[in-house]
């Protein structure tokens, strides 16, 4: 019973901000690395950001010094930070995390149900 579940998309104007939220829950043993995805219709499924479990972050070139990756371990819970949003942010945001089950020997990925994220004026 692990589920990722996301918030804090919406429909923002060119420039403004937006925070993303996905918080894990279930029978977790523990979290490995935390990430963001997204998915334009046409477009295939890319990797935005990611985060590991000490804190090191990765990010798209196209979002470096917009976007800001966090997490808080206690939490189980990762963010995306979107600053100066461009209508090319417009997509479906997926959060992905590395889990390792309670009784399990192994990591898996899950994903969050997407959150919608819009940026016209």
């Amino acid at each position: 019973q692990v589920q990722l579940v996301e918030s804090g998309g919406g429909l923002v104007q060119p420039g403004g901000s937006l925070r993303l939220s996905c918080a894990a829950s279930g029978s977790i043993f523990s979290i490995n690395g935390m990430g963001w995805y997204r998915q334009a219709p046409g477009k295939q499924r890319e990797l935005v950001a990611s985060i590991t479990n000490s804190g090191r972050t990765n990010y798209a070139d196209s979002v470096v010094g917009r976007f800001t990756i966090s997490r808080d371990n206690a939490k189980n819970t990762v963010y995306l930070q979107m600053n100066s949003l461009k209508s090319e942010d417009t997509s479906v945001y997926y959060c992905n995390a590395r889990i390792r089950r309670s009784g399990s020997y192994v990591y898996t990925d899950y994903w969050g149900q997407g959150t919608q994220v819009t940026v016209s004026a």
